[in-house]
């Protein structure tokens, strides 16, 4: 066994704030729980940082760790920042396609090193297993998302928003929440804690989105098993898991949630009316999360809401993304404003590229 004793955590606890702008679009009262500020820039801090811890004080020679993982995304870039807090290296194995932005990122957090290799992720990981960790015998896989550890940590997510909410006189719990799907690692983290709160019990939803073109979970459940999808076609790369964890499909049957897809262009402008209204950028995989407040979208999924209904938006974040990025967004799907509410009191309907003039 290594040490017992270990730095502090490699996450923080994050705000929950209630939108005034979002609640109004949605008809209910949104609470934003800001995992964007995480110190990886995304909720994979936790996940992976909890795994991380997990590993050191379970290693016999914590001092000669050495992590692992082939993610060129958010797990990656979370890896390499609990890593350095925890003042171990970190290699990150990426493919050739990985957008030079994100290696940028990842060797300015602290990575060790930084492998491209492979056309795809399989060759990545491939070369990261038997090229590169079968030769350390300090090395330790960091998987993105399917780990116990993973979703251990993700699910402190949850007993953080209890704590909050009853902070801000809010007792009771959150009547839903609402958060993305890739792998499935924040899903778990999520319906295991409200397990531990005892919220299903009081009748909380869960409301898991995901995008066309990435929607494993979805498939999974109307089928009623497991389904690998063939590709990844949406701009959502940071959902772009072929295939969602077991525990994920399991926790998901077991307590009934609600499962919706929405469109590349619902998730883009989700973004970028989420950076009018909050001032705060986030990449679709994200924006997904926060479209469904815009238009009516979340009464339709959940029409049992009234306006007094607490819910809780888990804003999962992304370092996948610019002022470039959402600009050009919102010129190749910035025609989905036609259909926007005209409520002169959001603002980021006066600001749609098709929506309120100003003089309305």
């Amino acid at each position: 066994m290594g040490s017992a004793s270990m730095p502090s955590n490699p996450w923080i606890e994050t705000p929950l704030i209630e939108s005034s702008a979002l609640s109004k679009a949605a008809g209910c009262r949104i609470f934003l729980k800001l995992e964007n500020l995480q110190p990886s820039g995304s909720f994979k801090s936790r996940g992976i940082g909890a795994l991380l811890q997990y590993s050191l004080l379970n290693h016999r020679n914590p001092d000669v760790v050495h992590f692992y993982c082939s993610s060129g995304g958010n797990a990656g870039l979370a890896c390499v920042t609990a890593a350095r807090t925890l003042n171990r290296p970190a290699t990150i194995v990426v493919p050739l396609t990985t957008q030079p932005l994100m290696i940028a990122k990842l060797r300015n957090a602290g990575a060790y090193e930084v492998v491209q290799v492979g056309e795809n992720w399989k060759e990545a990981d491939t070369y990261l297993q038997e090229r590169l960790l079968d030769n350390d015998q300090g090395g330790v896989y960091v998987p993105p998302f399917d780990h116990p550890e993973i979703w251990e940590g993700h699910s402190t997510l949850v007993s953080e928003v209890g704590r909050q909410l009853a902070d801000q006189d809010e007792n009771g719990g959150p009547d839903a929440m609402v958060c993305s799907v890739g792998g499935g690692g924040l899903l778990c983290g999520v319906l295991l804690g409200l397990e531990r709160q005892y919220y299903w019990d009081k009748g909380c939803k869960v409301l898991a989105l995901e995008t066309e073109g990435a929607q494993s979970l979805h498939k999974s459940l109307l089928r009623g098993e497991l389904v690998t999808l063939p590709s990844i076609t949406t701009i959502a790369t940071s959902l772009g898991a072929t295939r969602v964890a077991q525990k994920a499909f399991d926790l998901a049957q077991e307590h009934g949630i609600k499962s919706a897809v929405l469109s590349d262009a619902e998730a883009a402008m989700g973004c970028w009316r989420f950076a009018d209204d909050e001032r705060i950028i986030v990449e679709p995989a994200c924006g997904i999360n926060l479209a469904v407040c815009y238009d009516g979208r979340l009464k339709k999924l959940l029409p049992e809401l009234t306006p007094q209904s607490k819910v809780v938006i888990v804003v999962c974040g992304g370092s996948n993304v610019t002022l470039q990025t959402l600009m050009a967004y919102r010129d190749e799907y910035g025609w989905i404003e036609r259909s926007t509410t005209n409520d002169a009191e959001i603002p980021s309907t006066l600001s749609a590229p098709n929506g309120l003039a100003p003089d309305a």
